[in-house]
């Protein structure tokens, strides 16, 4: 293919009336001003999409678009243009069509780009225009770290021989960076962070040592080594905590933080005496990722709406329920990121504080100082506050203190271990709440669970069991068998899998005028039928299944979550 044409962007997407001439100058100016790329702008400012972009440069420049999302790159190919090269220039090395290479561009007006990737791959060049964020998520899946991690094990394996090494004094080592072990460890968090994975487990077997990520709620093998590197592993880890690392034999707690391409990670470490070392486990929670918006956690629209109301009432308490790992501390800090204004005084109590939010006063809890939930609750109290968030109800005095609270004129959101959202009045009762402060003082309960969703890039009809219709026909009846059912084929995109991501699923129990009457009667039969009736069967199990029939998760994935429950 002959060298693209020097062409404008500006007057491109101008011409082809996709930006007006004055939004083009505001444009110009400001990244005169910020030195930022012109593309960026436009679509920072909401002028013009990135996908209007890669269509606009397509047709001007007779190449193809490809939308990344639907096609698969094989990561050997990927790697004919080195991964430093592919970020610099947002280029990606698609495909071998004989001794012609395709090479998609975020921006293929960049003749320095192609000269420099002509350079690099010594082959016939053909260009295709890519979205820029597609670009750079496929870059981080195909230029993954797992070959880079056994090989760094291994090194680190053949560094200890059978020798004894002092981490304490590596620690303090100058040029510590190239000890296979910092490397070892750098690599698994850059391969964590790229497929998203919530947590890494380092677990010594008999004989190896095994390194899982949890992704998408599901644990994965991400590579073996020797088990002669387990210790020196959960030790480095241990500086880089600060715990004590003469003690093997009890339980610690502890965290850190650390840099992975421009993001801060927060890390929060366990380590565990096992049979044959010490396992430790770490849950990573990514500060850059941007606040969490209510919106975004797939609430249906008339919950969202019920939901937002009741939060913002000067008092009560509202409960969200749910199995660890069900994605209740991410619901909550969703309703504080809404509520946190100027006028309003916010305080979290916490154990551990797992995101941290400006303009918050929050508050870890420690069991060693005796720093716990009901003494942290009572002080928080005496500070004035108009929304106070208790990490987890986990006796009858923190209950306690917090339905006072929100008896009191301040609004209190917590989480509690239940099933559904019609049992939780009932096990606060069992925790010793007096009937009169559970019907006066709680506004709702909504109870989740998270759903994997299906591959986009992979997704194909599903040929659905006659247990998993018989299932579905609970919820929709004759219907049934009038809608199609998918599922992920699994592809590279989602790591074979058929998933990428998960949605909540959510319902809900307001609190109102017959329900909290009811919740004072002493038969807890009658409290349930009135509840049940309130809720008119807006479930758990209804709100999978729409999301089954909407093609955003496969019946499994909803049995799967609905068993919790059922059980």
């Amino acid at each position: 293919m002959a060298r693209p044409e020097k062409v404008r962007l500006g007057e491109i997407l101008v011409q082809q009336k996709l930006l007006s001439e004055d939004q083009l100058t505001t444009a110009l100016g400001e990244q005169k001003r910020t030195g930022r790329k012109l593309g960026r702008v436009f679509v920072e400012n909401g002028f013009v999409t990135e996908d209007q972009i890669s269509n606009a440069l397509a047709k001007q420049l007779n190449i193809p678009y490809v939308n990344l999302k639907f096609v698969n790159v094989s990561p050997e190919t990927a790697r004919l243009l080195p991964e430093t090269q592919s970020r610099r220039f947002r280029a990606l090395a698609m495909e071998e069509r004989g001794a012609t290479l395709v090479i998609g561009m975020a921006d293929p007006t960049d003749l320095f780009a192609y000269d420099e990737i002509a350079r690099l791959v010594k082959r016939n060049i053909e260009l295709a225009v890519v979205n820029e964020s597609e670009l750079l998520h496929t870059i981080d899946r195909l230029y993954r770290r797992t070959e880079e991690i056994t090989d760094f094990a291994r090194e680190l394996e053949h560094d200890l021989g059978d020798s004894v090494v002092d981490f304490g004094t590596l620690a303090m080592t100058p040029g510590l960076e190239e000890a296979p072990i910092v490397k070892l460890l750098q690599s698994v968090f850059d391969d964590a962070t790229q497929v998203g994975a919530s947590d890494i487990h380092i677990e010594p077997q008999e004989g190896r040592l095994q390194i899982r990520f949890r992704i998408d709620g599901v644990l994965y093998l991400q590579t073996e080594a020797d088990i002669k590197i387990a210790a020196s592993l959960a030790l480095r880890l241990k500086l880089m905590s600060e715990l004590d690392i003469s003690e093997k034999r009890l339980p610690q707690d502890g965290r850190f933080a650390i840099k992975v391409k421009q993001q801060r990670i927060d890390v929060r470490i366990s380590t565990m005496p096992t049979q044959y070392g010490e396992s430790v486990v770490m849950r990573l929670l990514n500060q850059a990722g941007g606040m969490i918006k209510l919106e975004s956690l797939g609430f249906p629209p008339k919950m969202l709406e019920r939901l937002r109301a009741i939060i913002r009432r000067p008092n009560g308490l509202v409960l969200v329920t749910g199995p660890t790992g069900s994605g209740k501390t991410t619901t909550l800090y969703g309703a504080l990121a809404e509520l946190n204004t100027y006028e309003k005084k916010l305080i979290t109590v916490e154990d551990p504080v797992e995101y941290r939010l400006t303009g918050v006063n929050q508050v870890q809890i420690n069991e060693k100082i005796d720093l716990s939930f009901a003494r942290v609750l009572r002080s928080a109290l005496r500070q004035d506050p108009d929304v106070v968030l208790v990490g987890e109800m986990r006796d009858q005095e923190t209950a306690q203190i917090g339905m006072r609270a929100a008896l009191t004129g301040h609004l209190v959101l917590s989480t509690l271990h239940t099933n559904d959202a019609v049992s939780t009045p009932i096990r606060l009762l069992d925790m010793g709440v007096p009937r009169y402060m559970v019907g006066s003082a709680l506004q709702a309960v909504l109870a989740q669970r998270l759903v994997r969703v299906i591959c986009e890039s992979c997704v194909e009809l599903d040929e659905v069991k006659p247990t998993e219709l018989a299932w579905l026909k609970v919820e929709l009846g004759d219907t049934v068998h009038t809608h199609s059912y998918k599922r992920g084929r699994g592809c590279s995109r989602c790591n074979g899998t058929g998933y990428r991501g998960r949605t909540g699923v959510y319902e809900m129990l307001e609190m109102t005028e017959a329900v909290a009457t009811a919740a004072n009667h002493q038969d807890p039969s009658e409290f349930l039928k009135i509840a049940q009736a309130q809720m008119a069967g807006e479930t758990l199990r209804r709100h999978a299944v729409a999301l089954v029939v909407a093609g955003k998760t496969t019946v499994l994935e909803a049995m799967r979550i609905s068993n919790q429950f059922e059980d």
